[in-house]
């Protein structure tokens, strides 16, 4: 059976393809397409209706060449979503986390929910653009009146495919407003912030089969599939095919580095919070127990302000060759979305560098965070790792492995590369029985990528 991950990342998405072939999950990208906010009226937004047409496209060339799939799965980054009115239209745009509308809405849930009852309640860490910050900010402009259904971005997107709507764990977990022990909406959270009951429905876990492409679907793309739930929480997915074991840490590392541990529960404790750990749901209600961290976003952005000028690849052997020991608070806001990463780089780290020497900085400084990060997880677990297990496309920089490596003093596994489309078909293939449970699933990652180890 063939079934296609639709990846959607804040810089690209792609269409992989994977097959069951002798014990082995044999992967093809099929379509790719690229994805970035754009402003919109003062505001950061997505395009959602150009990335409907880019799954539809990349569907229909699937079919034109032959590879019609018979199972479809989306996963997108966590916390946006998109508003529908009673009608099941669109309200509006479909805001970026990085968009600067949440600032006064932050005191306003806090003035109700202080954070330290909000993380007792969820285990979400704080970061200004959680979604419950960001209804916060639609209701106070007004946008809520309207609006009957709340559909995270992955969600939103099956509902196009299928006309069904489902609000899947893993990516509602991120909102801050399930409930960590019920792992249901948090009713007297969504009561004392005055959000509407009815945008919220019943949560439902991945490997949920949706139904089939609505008639509209079936004429652009020629054909019909079924849609399953994949864990649509991007990082879910990577971690899915991260071959960890009880003795190892993961980094998912992209636009984001996530790094943490899987966990049976979930850990809500003062000192969480103080460290800014977040509990994140996986499947079977269990927990991704994790931290963010920056992530290769500034490395991306640099490369931005070059026009795009060096390859990722040309840009690690740039810093390889401008040592340096000037180091950035990679979390600082001030890179969250500065007008320029390299004004903001230089400023922080108080010298002009080149650019070989900023992609230094920036690297060192990621493995420092790292460092810190693993220090503060098995202080708060109690547990000491032997390894940590880098996954997605930041596994791909061998300066940043070794330099995790040396600031951690952990053997470091990096891959797999296309950990999250991996994910996604893992689970898929769950949901349909093709792959009797994530064990097995996981067994099959090992046999069918190159895993490759720095110490």
């Amino acid at each position: 059976m063939n079934y296609p991950a639709i990846d959607i990342g804040a810089s690209s998405g792609r269409h992989i393809f994977g097959t069951l072939q002798d014990g082995r999950l044999v992967t093809e990208e099929i379509y790719r397409f690229a994805n970035a906010p754009k402003m919109k009226d003062g505001h950061l937004v997505w395009d959602a209706d150009a990335l409907f047409r880019e799954v539809l496209a990349g569907l229909k060339k699937a079919g034109q060449a032959g590879k019609r799939p018979d199972f479809v799965g989306i996963d997108t980054w966590a916390v946006d979503y998109a508003l529908l009115d009673g009608g099941g239209g669109r309200i509006g745009e479909v805001y970026c986390y990085r968009d600067a509308r949440t600032k006064e809405a932050v005191a306003s849930v806090h003035e109700r929910f202080p954070f330290a009852l909000l993380y007792q309640k969820t285990g979400i860490q704080f970061q200004p653009f959680n979604t419950v910050y960001q209804l916060q900010a639609d209701k106070a402009s007004g946008r809520l009146q309207k609006a009957r259904h709340m559909l995270m971005l992955p969600d939103y997107l099956h509902y196009l495919l299928t006309g069904k709507m489902r609000q899947e764990y893993t990516n509602a977990t991120s909102t801050g407003m399930v409930n960590a022990t019920t792992h249901v909406w948090d009713e007297a959270l969504l009561a004392g912030l005055e959000f509407p009951e009815r945008l919220f429905g019943g949560l439902t876990q991945p490997g949920t089969a949706v139904g089939g492409f609505s008639a509209s679907v079936r004429d652009v793309v020629g054909y019909d599939a079924q849609v399953v739930l994949p864990a649509t929480h991007d990082t879910a997915s990577a971690v899915l095919a991260a071959p960890v074991g009880t003795d190892s840490l993961y980094i998912s590392s992209g636009t984001w580095s996530l790094l943490g541990v899987e966990q049976p529960f979930a850990h809500t404790d003062e000192e969480s919070r103080r460290f800014n750990y977040s509990n994140e749901g996986g499947i079977g209600h269990t927990f991704r127990y994790q931290k963010n961290i920056m992530g290769l976003w500034m490395i991306q952005q640099l490369r931005h302000e070059t026009g795009d000028k060096y390859s990722f690849a040309e840009i690690a052997d740039m810093a390889r060759r401008a040592p340096n020991d000037h180091t950035v608070n990679v979390n600082d806001e001030a890179f969250l979305a500065p007008e320029s990463m390299t004004a903001a780089v230089r400023e922080k780290s108080g010298v002009s560098l080149s650019f070989g020497g900023m992609a230094y900085c920036v690297f060192h400084s990621l493995a420092l965070s790292y460092a810190e990060s693993v220090r503060e997880l098995e202080c708060l677990t109690g547990k000491e790792y032997g390894s940590v297990n880098i996954i997605g496309g930041g596994c791909k920089n061998g300066l940043l492995n070794e330099m995790t490596a040396r600031e951690t003093g952990k053997t470091v596994v990096a891959g797999p590369a296309e950990a999250t489309a991996m994910g996604n078909l893992l689970m898929q293939m769950i949901g349909t029985g093709e792959i009797r449970d994530l064990a097995a699933g996981r067994e099959i990652i090992k046999r069918s990528t190159d895993i490759r180890e720095v110490k």
